[in-house]
């Protein structure tokens, strides 16, 4: 998994430089010939995607015979039971792995023929496990951007309604938060990685919300940064939240490696098949109680 948290921390914003004193290698491989891939601007197509995990006898198939066509500006939101393969499926976009069969090309390019910094430089990353680090929050937020201007940080603090608190800490911006942000709350943390993603401005978003354990305060203020963070890119979500769901222009319904259905959420309601029994499970909102 060395490879896997390199590649990671990479589309999280920092540079191969960053990684450079590491005796760990990526998990993946860049051909020597690899090109540039420029700004996204098109589409991302998904050509009969399979990936398996493991050798042999112990190989795993994770996801089977995938095509799907993602146009720029789109969110989708991808849904399944647990197990049926939505964050590999999310993950194999910045080749935190390589797909087994098929391919994945993002504006006409297979994603294994450009180079990795400027394929991850292209994703934004905000998953249910946050990445900080005992450091300062503006450190964290310019986490790979060393040199950004503290404008620009204090920009997508507040658009990730994250300001606010920073300022009420003792050294506001200059104050460290303790490893892995000990030092503040979930919503805090969540908001925080957040303003991260909006200063490193990626035109693609992976999203793995994480709310369902923060009170409803927290979890109201983490949904409007996330809609702040989410407007004007082609964002992949994993779906926790009905909400999300509805604001999906289309759902991705995912069983045992393929997908079973895709459409908008009345489409999905009105078939009675999978997803609607995962809306029944998963997704029904409580109302609260009427005074």
């Amino acid at each position: 998994m060395a490879g896997f948290n390199i590649a990671f921390q990479q589309a999280l914003g920092a540079s191969e430089s960053v990684f450079a004193f590491m005796d760990e290698q990526d998990e993946v491989a860049q051909k020597p010939n690899a090109v540039t891939l420029k700004k996204f601007s098109s589409e991302i197509v998904f050509d009969n995607v399979s990936f398996t995990y493991g050798d042999n006898g112990d190989a795993r198939d994770v996801l089977r015979n995938i095509d799907l066509l993602v146009e720029q500006g789109e969110v989708l939101a991808i849904v399944g039971s647990s197990g049926s393969g939505k964050t590999t499926l999310v993950n194999l976009i910045p080749r935190f792995f390589d797909v087994t069969g098929g391919s994945i090309r993002v504006d006409g390019h297979d994603v294994r023929d450009v180079t990795l910094n400027s394929l991850r430089a292209q994703t934004g990353i905000v998953t249910q496990e946050t990445i900080l680090f005992n450091d300062t929050v503006r450190n964290n937020i310019a986490y790979g951007q060393p040199n950004v201007s503290l404008d620009k940080v204090k920009e997508a603090a507040h658009a990730a309604l994250a300001h606010d608190f920073i300022m009420a800490m003792p050294e506001g911006y200059d104050t460290v938060i303790g490893e892995r942000g000990f030092r503040l709350s979930g919503g805090e943390r969540q908001r925080i990685s957040i303003a991260r993603a909006l200063l490193k401005n990626a035109p693609i978003l992976i999203l793995d919300e994480a709310t369902s354990a923060l009170d409803a305060e927290s979890e109201s203020l983490v949904q409007a940064a996330l809609q702040n963070l989410m407007a004007n890119r082609t964002v992949f979500v994993i779906a926790h939240r009905l909400s999300t769901v509805r604001r999906a222009d289309r759902i991705v319904v995912l069983e045992n490696g393929r997908i079973s259905d895709i459409g908008s959420h009345e489409d999905l309601m009105n078939r009675l098949g999978t997803y609607r029994r995962l809306y029944d499970l998963q997704f029904v909102e409580i109302e609260p109680p009427r005074s």
